[in-house]
């Protein structure tokens, strides 16, 4: 009986479960989405490096739901037309804010060794691109991106157009080699006469005249890559900046 009765008093101590095995009285924590986080920290970052991007997304929402209400007094519905215009005013901020962050996000890449594959990174769909450059000088520093899309192979370079242009016209006749009636475009970044910007860098190559099919596209990437296999590659995780000759190996010893 002390068994039983010691039994039922720790179980009425214990604190009671309500449904799915919570205990009542207890408020779940309700977890952060990621996009949202996401959005938090790149505005955090934005904002760090452009202060007044808080003050035109407000203006923009703030224009957008203004008109909206204008609109609405005019049909003689305004509440509908808030409703309808602060989803609207939160997609033009949003809109204002991505603009703003790729700004910022390539001001803090600019001028730093690779930052020409990063702004390829930024394509949308349809372009095969090199995750490491395919011509590098390593005393300089200087780098050749690639990537390949419709509008056939275009080569990023990264450097002054002096020192990059023995880098263009190496790589330029390996894929004539390979690729004689396939075009190939050279932009180079920077801020030089004929040089484009890197926040640019992107939408000059979407604006490029298409000159191949999606299957052409396919076929073309696979010939470079086969290409690249007879080359030494760059092993990924090493810095190609840093390479250096063996001078012992080169002297047979």
């Amino acid at each position: 009986m002390a068994n039983r009765t010691d039994s039922a008093a720790s179980s009425s101590d214990a604190p009671k479960r309500g449904l799915f095995g919570r205990r009542k009285g207890s408020t779940a924590v309700p977890k952060q989405s990621g996009r949202v986080k996401q959005v938090l920290e790149v505005f955090k970052m934005t904002r760090r490096h452009d202060p007044n991007v808080v003050w035109l997304m407000l203006l923009v929402f703030l224009g957008i739901v203004a008109i909206g209400l204008l609109v609405g007094f005019l049909i003689n519905n305004w509440i509908t037309a808030l409703i309808i215009s602060i989803p609207l005013g939160l997609l033009a901020a949003t809109f204002v804010l991505s603009r703003r962050a790729e700004r910022a996000a390539f001001a803090q890449i600019e001028n730093q060794p690779g930052a020409s594959g990063a702004a390829l990174s930024t394509l949308r769909r349809g372009w095969v691109t090199e995750e490491q450059p395919v011509a590098v000088n390593p005393r300089t520093q200087d780098v050749v991106f690639r990537t390949v899309g419709r509008p056939g192979v275009v080569l990023v370079t990264e450097g002054p157009s002096h020192r990059v242009r023995q880098l263009v016209d190496g790589e330029r006749k390996r894929l004539n080699r390979i690729l004689p009636n396939v075009p190939v475009h050279v932009i180079e970044t920077g801020h030089g006469e004929g040089q484009t910007p890197l926040g640019q860098v992107a939408r000059k190559i979407q604006k490029l005249k298409p000159e191949l099919t999606k299957v052409e596209v396919h076929t073309v990437s696979k010939r470079i890559a086969s290409l690249g296999a007879n080359r030494m590659p760059i092993p990924k995780g090493v810095d190609p900046y840093k390479a250096r000759p063996d001078r012992r190996a080169a002297k047979g010893r």
